[in-house]
């Protein structure tokens, strides 16, 4: 007699530590954005490893943002595994973000949607545009623009989303960092109809930039551990600290003796984020 197949059902958003993340895969997740970009939806999508999950546990405000998402994938191990554990999703594997975004390009370019590169910097993005060429010689790329790494001035989050219209891109990809990235695509999403995804470092991955850990260190979920040998200086707080914190609230969430309730979804758009 075979070994039972476990089947996933793909979809459902669930809670981690106050935190609605999506139980999906791959191509459910893939599918999702692009059917938002082929019917001009607006859209806003992220992935989240510990330190995203986190940021919303402790910023109530960045919480019901990230509850009102459409799509929440578990990039980081820790976080599918979270949700296996407290909800007994089956996912056999993560919903990494640098991954997703070539899983996204290939069928923009596949389907002639064309995509818009947002955020990182002009030195980056130099680097990052002729390498997707040459993974996807059919992408079409509408525009491409840099971060400005300060706070948005008055009425330009209106001049951004129309540079973006005008550009006729279908999707955007926002690399600005956690939770930046994601607090720009709550503003932006509700004056552009395209999806939004919220990519993390997959700018500078995707660049040649930063170096992927080896496979068995991304599967048993130690990717911090060789992010923070790359970048030790600016990585230690966020995994030497958060990482204890998160699984302190996941053993407590597990046994029952926190509850982890997330509040109502945002509903106003922030007047002051980064661009």
């Amino acid at each position: 007699m075979g070994s039972r197949v476990r089947l996933v059902t793909v979809g459902g958003k669930r809670n981690v530590l106050g935190v609605l993340v999506d139980i999906v895969d791959y191509d459910a997740a893939a599918g999702r954005i692009i059917a938002a970009a082929r019917d001009r939806r607006p859209f806003a999508m992220t992935a989240l490893a510990v330190h995203g999950v986190m940021t919303g546990v402790l910023d109530p405000a960045h919480n019901a943002r990230l509850n009102s998402f459409d799509l929440v994938t578990p990039d980081g191990q820790p976080v599918r595994w979270a949700l296996n554990l407290l909800h007994d999703a089956g996912l056999a594997d993560r919903v990494y973000g640098p991954e997703l975004t070539l899983r996204v390009l290939a069928r923009c370019a596949d389907e002639g949607l064309p995509v818009y590169l947002y955020g990182s910097t002009d030195q980056t993005l130099a680097r990052l545009v002729p390498s997707l060429e040459h993974m996807f010689p059919a992408l079409k790329l509408a525009g491409v623009e840099a971060s400005k790494f300060r706070d948005v001035a008055p009425g330009e989050d209106a001049a951004i989303a129309s540079r973006i219209s005008a550009s006729g891109a279908r999707l955007v990809l926002v690399g600005l960092g956690c939770p930046r990235q994601e607090i720009f695509a709550y503003a932006m999403r509700s004056l552009l109809d395209m999806p939004l995804m919220a990519v993390g470092a997959a700018f500078d991955y995707h660049a040649g930039q930063l170096r992927n850990p080896p496979a068995w260190m991304q599967r048993h979920g130690l990717e911090w551990l060789w992010r923070l040998g790359l970048e030790p200086r600016r990585l230690w707080r966020r995994y030497v600290l958060l990482n204890p914190a998160y699984l302190a609230r996941l053993a407590a969430q597990k046994v029952g003796v926190w509850r982890a309730a997330p509040p109502a979804a945002a509903t106003e758009r922030p007047s002051r984020f980064a661009v």
